[in-house]
This record gives C-alpha cells, sequence and structure tokens, in this order.
C-alpha cells in the first residue's frame, strides 16, 4: 500500500484505514466514500462537514494514486416536513405540500428550478465547485422512480421480520407527558441534543410502520394526494401486492410491488441498504445518528439483512458560527457554504474543516474574528513557505490549498484581510480610491490593478457591506473638528506637529505604522525606535490616548480602522487639513 508523507494528520490516518478496509472488501475497485444531504432547505455549513470529511479522506486516497467514488446521496425523495422559516419567495401556503417528495414541492416563487430540492441543491453544487470537492451525485427521487431499488425493497419486505426484531431493541415507550416536563426542569437541553432534535430531512423519520397487518419497512406516496401519510393495510409475499389506504385523503389502492415506483424505504432501512448497494467503505455521521439506538447504530445492524458492512464512520461535531446562535435549518438566517464564500476565500473555509479532527467541533467567523482568522492564515502561509511549519500544520495547508486534481485559483496579491476591508470600508465602493491607497503601502512594490488583490478585495468588501453594522461604518470627517483643536494643549498640539513633520517621509504602511508608534516615544523623550522592553509601561497609556485623539479628529469616534491604513485612505492632503495644519 502506498504511503503518506503526510502521516501526522487524522485525513491521512483515516485514508490508511480506509484503504486497507476497501481492499480487504472488494480488491481492485474503486474506493467508495460517502456523503448525505436533504436538501429540505439551505444546506448550511454544519452539513458540509457531512461532505468535507469524506471529501478530504477521498482526494488523500487519490493523491496516493487510488481510483476513489466520493457519492452525495441527495436525499430528496425524503417527505417535506415543514416550512421552514426566513425563506424568500414562500409562504404558509408551503404547508399544504408537508408529507410530500422535496421534488413534488414546489420551488420558492422567483426560483429558476423545477422543484424545491433543485433550488436548494443548485447552491450546494455550485459551492462544492469553487471548493474543489469532487462528487458523483445521486438523486434518491431518481432512484426509487425508476425501480434502481427494486430488488432491494422487495428484500427487505421479505425480510421485514428481521428488520422489526432489531428495531425492536431499540424501540421506547413514551413517556408521560408530565414525567417529560419533569425532566426537562432537571437537566437542561445542551446544544447538541438541540441540533439533534431539530433534526433535517431524513434524520428524524420513523423506522417504518406497525399496524394489525404487521410491521412494514416500506412507505407509499399516495396515488391521489402524493404525500407519505400511508398505513401499508396488507402484502401479499408471493404475489408482492400491497394495500395502503391514505389518511390525508382517504385514497387506497392495491398495488404491485414489483412494479411499484412511488415509495421508499424508511430512513433507518434505506440508509443500510444503500451502504450495501453501494459498498460504502467510509461515511461519517453527525452527532444525533450516532447516540445509542440511532439510525448509524441501527443501520450497522441491519446493513447485514442486505449482504452488506457498516462503513467505518467517524461521529462528526457541530459547527458554530462566530456571533451567532447554534445552526438549524428550519429556524431561517442560517449561513451556507455560499454565505461564507462570499467573505473568505475556498481556501480559508477547506483549512477551518481540514485542521480540526471530526470529532472537534469549531466555529466559522462572519464577525470581527474574521480579520484575526485571516491573520493567523497568513502566518500560516509564511511558515510553510520558510519550511518552519509543523508537520500538521503543513498537511492541512496543503490539504487546503490543493486538491489532487491540482492548486484552487488563488489571490496574487494576498494583502492582509484586515488592510483590504479597512480600505473597501473608507473608500465604500470607489475603486479607483481603493487602488490608490492600496499602492501605496509598499512604494516599493506598488500594486498596479486591484485584479492582483482579488478575490480576496471582493472578500473582505463583501464582509464589510454585509457583516459589519452601518453604525460601525468609518465615515470620515468632512471639516475639522475646530472645538477639539482649540481645546488641546501643548502636549496634544506638539503630537500633532511630529505626526505631520513625519508623514511625507514616512508615507508607507510600514513607515506610517512606525511614526504613529513613535511619537509618544518622541515626546517622552525615547528614540522612536525605542523597542517595549526598554520603554517604561505609562508609553502604551500615551499611546493610546494619541490614537483616540487621531480617530476623533480623523472620523469623530473613539477607534476605526488600523491608524496607518486609515492615514493612507484619508490621504496626505486631507489628514493635513483635518489636522490643523
Amino acid at each position: 500500500m502506498a504511503q503518506s508523507t503526510e502521516t501526522t494528520d487524522w485525513v491521512s490516518r483515516f485514508a490508511d484505514e480506509v484503504i486497507e478496509e476497501s481492499e480487504r472488501r472488494a480488491p481492485g475497485k474503486p474506493v467508495v466514500v460517502a456523503s448525505g444531504l436533504s436538501p429540505s432547505g439551505p444546506i448550511h455549513l454544519g452539513n458540509l462537514r457531512e461532505v468535507m470529511t469524506p471529501h478530504l479522506v477521498a482526494d488523500e486516497i487519490r493523491r496516493r494514486g487510488y481510483q476513489v467514488r466520493h457519492l452525495i446521496s441527495w436525499d430528496d425523495y425524503d417527505r417535506y416536513r415543514k416550512v421552514p422559516a426566513g425563506i424568500d419567495g414562500i409562504d404558509e401556503s408551503w404547508a399544504e405540500h408537508i408529507g410530500k417528495p422535496l421534488t413534488s414541492v414546489p420551488a420558492p416563487k422567483g426560483s429558476p428550478y423545477p422543484n424545491w430540492a433543485e433550488h436548494f441543491k443548485a447552491a450546494m453544487i455550485e459551492s462544492l465547485a469553487e471548493l474543489g470537492v469532487e462528487f458523483d451525485g445521486i438523486s434518491q427521487t431518481q432512484q426509487y422512480t425508476s425501480g434502481v431499488y427494486r430488488e432491494q425493497i422487495l428484500h427487505a419486505m421479505k425480510h421485514r421480520q428481521d428488520i422489526d426484531a432489531v428495531l425492536a431493541q431499540y424501540r421506547t415507550k413514551p413517556k408521560p407527558a408530565d414525567q417529560k416536563k419533569q425532566q426537562a426542569k432537571q437537566k437542561p437541553v445542551d446544544e447538541a441534543e438541540l441540533e439533534a432534535a431539530e433534526g433535517s430531512g431524513a434524520a428524524a423519520e420513523d423506522d417504518g410502520s406497525s399496524g394489525s397487518a404487521g410491521y412494514f419497512p416500506y412507505k407509499p406516496y399516495c396515488g391521489n394526494c402524493e404525500k407519505d401519510l400511508t398505513t401499508v393495510t396488507a402484502y401479499d409475499d408471493d404475489s408482492t401486492e400491497l394495500t395502503y389506504s391514505c389518511t390525508a385523503c382517504a385514497f387506497s389502492e392495491t398495488v404491485r410491488l414489483s412494479e411499484f415506483n412511488r415509495g421508499k424505504l424508511v430512513w433507518k432501512v434505506d440508509w443500510p441498504m444503500r451502504w450495501a448497494y453501494e459498498g460504502v467503505i467510509f461515511e461519517p455521521s453527525g452527532v444525533d445518528h450516532s447516540s445509542p439506538g440511532s439510525s448509524f447504530q441501527v443501520g450497522g445492524q441491519i446493513v447485514g439483512i442486505f449482504g452488506g458492512k457498516q462503513p467505518i464512520g467517524p461521529m462528526y461535531a457541530f459547527v458554530g458560527i462566530s456571533g451567532m446562535a447554534k445552526m438549524s435549518s428550519s429556524r431561517g438566517g442560517v449561513p451556507t457554504p455560499a454565505d461564507a464564500l462570499k467573505i473568505m476565500e475556498p481556501q480559508i473555509l477547506r483549512w477551518l474543516y481540514a485542521r480540526r479532527k471530526p470529532n472537534q467541533s469549531f466555529k466559522i467567523a462572519f464577525d470581527q474574528e474574521i480579520q484575526r482568522l485571516y491573520d493567523e492564515w497568513d502566518r500560516l502561509d509564511a511558515k510553510v513557505a520558510d519550511g518552519s511549519a509543523l508537520p500538521a500544520d503543513v498537511a492541512a495547508h496543503s490539504r487546503a490549498v490543493r486538491t489532487a486534481a491540482g492548486e484552487l485559483p488563488k489571490t496574487a496579491r494576498p494583502l492582509p484581510y484586515r488592510t483590504l476591508a479597512s480600505v473597501a470600508d473608507i473608500t465604500a465602493g470607489h475603486e479607483d480610491q481603493a487602488l490608490r491607497i492600496l499602492s501605496e503601502l509598499d512604494p516599493e512594490q506598488p500594486l498596479a490593478s486591484l485584479d492582483e488583490a482579488r478575490p480576496r478585495y471582493d472578500k473582505a468588501e463583501a464582509w464589510i457591506n454585509t457583516h459589519v453594522p452601518a453604525d460601525q461604518r468609518t465615515i470620515v470627517r468632512d471639516e475639522p473638528d475646530t472645538e477639539l483643536l482649540k481645546s488641546l494643549d501643548d502636549a496634544g498640539r506638539e503630537s500633532l506637529r511630529l505626526l505631520l513633520d513625519g508623514l511625507a517621509e514616512h508615507w508607507s504602511l510600514d513607515g506610517l505604522t512606525h511614526l504613529v508608534y513613535g511619537v509618544p516615544k518622541v515626546q517622552a523623550g525615547f528614540s522612536a525606535d525605542a523597542t517595549p522592553k526598554e520603554l517604561p509601561p505609562e508609553i502604551k497609556t500615551a499611546q493610546r490616548s494619541f490614537f483616540a485623539l487621531l480617530y476623533h479628529l480623523l472620523v469623530g469616534r473613539d477607534t476605526g480602522p488600523r491608524l496607518p491604513t486609515l492615514l493612507l485612505a484619508v490621504g496626505q492632503e486631507r489628514v493635513r487639513r483635518l489636522l490643523g495644519a
């Protein structure tokens, strides 16, 4: 077996296991990894972990020269459960479609897509392309309605008692309502439990229906109203004749299951059936699927009925959003991969998923934290370039910037994100002004075109425009604050004179940084080059006071963008005027 040179990260360790298991189960065949996504609403950044975990492992296996299939099962034949909040183009009239397959529900008004499922799949497919994720998409609507799973369905019905016996081990009687209330008071529900309870798509489906005719792991969609509010009332194994009735519209019919394609296996049977059918070796599952009696654990016993084996499957932890509550599709306003890719480059988003083990939770920053995230990434980039990065960090970086197919497109001149954001903030969409400021950051290597700083500049501008509140935006003063200038004491006026005298000589990002930090040092009798170790603590206090004065005179607030960037943005002439020169 080919060995990876990056043996210190979780991806390589899983790749070793998956290759070994694949060669044992299906020697000579492509390695199969899988993800499942339900397009029941916006597919959010928590769902993306369901894809990125197997993608990273599949990509490592491809790098080693193996053939790999990464399947994404679109669970678009799941029932439509509820009308999600916060989605444009829908209203409560969509409630009439609850119980229908997602592909039978109309798309939101104004959508170019033919149905609900296709509408939400489209955004995810576009994001996965931008992230460099190679996959084979499988529509479960197409699989079921074309009869692909007919043999598996008949097999499940024939072995329904065996399936029922497995499921019966995990069924519990519902607790009385008052007992539930008492338990709720005693034990607060944590975030993971909330997420699991909320669920999406197939995760919360029941395990089949038991009635007077017995247990059945198959649910037809009604031939009249298309809903799954049906009960199987009779089934004959020899003829495959199945009779069902619909509680929604009172429709009833008898069909021959060997010819009937309008229904599906219940989730806890459907998932292990697919493991066996596709020969899946690796598929992760969320916390809600991994608890005792949940679909992944139960599936491990049911898969044998279909002649298959359970995949290697790590449990993955939840993904949070910095400054936002836990993600839940049904609550609306949940950030999607497309939302993240508007404000960060694909490499950064890949890196967030690559650097943490699947069982480690992490947050994705949509607030000010994104600036620190980019600083951290740029430091790592520099360490990788000079050979000082740790092996695990090198591995995560490599997985972020390239796939087995090659490097992802990147920004030619990756200027600091916080600088780009400040410039976008101050210039408010004027690209000529932005280019002027950015070209002055490093006079020895001036930026010739904004395109050199793209797409990072566009991401930073999008973040400023969509995630920074209006009252935190930077508006440079039109006229000097004459009252404040008149009220300054001698030390205040001296500090402004020292700054203004040095402007022309220090007009670059590094130069202005040296100047604004140096003024309070010089005023206190020290060299502008003095290091913090050579200075008394009160110099820091003096620097803070000086910075606050400059912010008040330039933007009328206590704080703002980094002063060197702000000064460059305002321009020498205007700085001199606002500072009373």
